[in-house]
């Protein structure tokens, strides 16, 4: 597995090793010794998400004020832009983003840890979206900050319309809103 820390580097993006043929391809999506190497850390993942969205479907910016998650995603169909933002109050990246492509043909990951709002916008007539997270899903405390708040001024690809939920849409300035400390 090939590891690459990005501008923020506590985010990491994960190329594992592929094996193909004729026949098709063989990779390790997780492994837990390989991964605590390459992070320097152990993450405990607790549970696994799968989502499908349409072309230009937006999802985010999304995290938890209590029991923040870490993420490990990949996109098993098709291409997403994927975001992430750091909202940990004394971090010397406070309030950067990261946006990268993640596909299924490239099989990359990106380690998103916690403390980080998240999102995704579908490039490809659809995509398989698949995330661990290191802590459980906890409604009562997500938060949604807007995928485009001026403040960010997060560059998402121009040649695709958003198409959001209502909770996406409802999503607070990153000035206003919750974030962790």
């Amino acid at each position: 597995m090939k590891a690459t820390r990005l501008a923020i580097p506590d985010v990491v993006l994960l190329e594992p090793t592929v094996y193909g043929d004729a026949r098709g391809f063989f990779l390790e999506s997780y492994n837990r010794r390989e991964l605590g190497q390459v992070l320097g850390m152990q993450p405990e993942f607790v549970q696994d998400n799968h989502s499908r969205s349409a072309r230009g479907v937006l999802r985010g910016l999304h995290y938890q004020v209590v029991r923040p998650q870490g993420k490990l995603v990949r996109v098993v169909r098709g291409a997403v832009f994927d975001v992430v933002v750091d909202i940990r109050r004394g971090s010397p990246t406070f309030g950067q983003w990261i946006g990268t492509e993640l596909n299924a043909d490239a099989h990359t990951q990106l380690w998103v840890p916690p403390g980080f709002a998240h999102g995704f916008l579908v490039l490809s007539e659809s995509a398989d979206f698949m995330y661990k997270t290191t802590d459980y899903y906890a409604p009562e405390h997500e938060r949604c900050i807007a995928w485009d708040d001026p403040d960010l001024g997060i560059a998402w690809p121009d040649d695709v319309i958003p198409v959001l939920s209502e909770k996406d849409r409802r999503g607070a300035a990153f000035r206003n809103a919750e974030l962790i400390d």
